[in-house]
């Protein structure tokens, strides 16, 4: 498969690194300069790691070149209706997550269970806090948003805001609590480099090409086709 690398940063490296390892071939890698104007030919498809702020304009232009795409970059999901409007109208592909970590999105049903589960008893109140570097600009994190908007299916607004630190250089921790007087339940999900989120990038882009639509992750990590 050749890909298009969209953001050239850490993770753009890393994803690069992740798609060697699994026998495909970058053909372009993007930095700020933007999507060149001639296009990127050769991709089959578009990897974006980008910003907040640079995520839509590179997806409307990857969908104009008729690429699929795969978006690791949060922080823009209130423009989701506009992308997908956009990919309905271009029949295009695309797949975007809170978080590509094959282990965070299995993280994911556990926690929405587990809520399901404590939800029931009112002496246990629930919490969430999260951790990332300093460099990270958005917060709370798009997983952390994720992982409260499937809780409060159970807590509604029971559910409080997500504690949201950012100091050091910590990839990513995710903490669901339930606290009542005589104990406390957490469950935490450590990132302990890149490493994953760009191997579940590379894994979405092998699932993505030959689809149309505009797909969540996990839609493609539990299909089973």
């Amino acid at each position: 498969m050749r890909i298009a690398i969209v953001g050239y940063g850490k993770m753009g490296q890393m994803t690069e690194q992740a798609a060697a390892a699994r026998g495909h071939e970058v053909v372009a890698r993007i930095g700020r300069g933007g999507i060149p104007a001639g296009g990127v030919p050769g991709a089959e498809v578009a990897i974006e790691f980008s910003t907040p702020e640079a995520a839509v304009p590179n997806v409307t232009r990857l969908l104009e070149l008729g690429l699929p795409v795969v978006v690791g970059t949060t922080g823009w999901y209130a423009r989701l209706d506009e992308v997908r409007r956009q990919v309905a109208e271009r029949g295009g592909s695309l797949v975007y997550g809170a978080n590509f970590s094959v282990g965070m999105n299995l993280f994911f049903e556990v926690a929405r269970e587990a809520a399901r589960l404590f939800a029931r008893f009112e002496e246990f109140d629930p919490f969430l806090v999260e951790h990332h570097h300093k460099f990270k600009k958005d917060a709370p994190s798009g997983t952390a948003l994720l992982i409260a908007r499937q809780m409060r299916e159970s807590y509604g607004g029971r559910l409080p805001e997500a504690i949201s630190l950012r100091a050091g250089y910590a990839p990513g921790t995710h903490e669901v609590g339930f606290d009542a007087e005589a104990e406390t339940v957490t469950l935490t999900h450590t990132a302990r480099s890149r490493q994953g989120f760009a191997a579940g990038a590379v894994f979405a882009a092998e699932r993505i090409v030959g689809r149309r639509g505009c797909f969540e992750f996990a839609e493609l990590l539990f299909s089973g086709d």
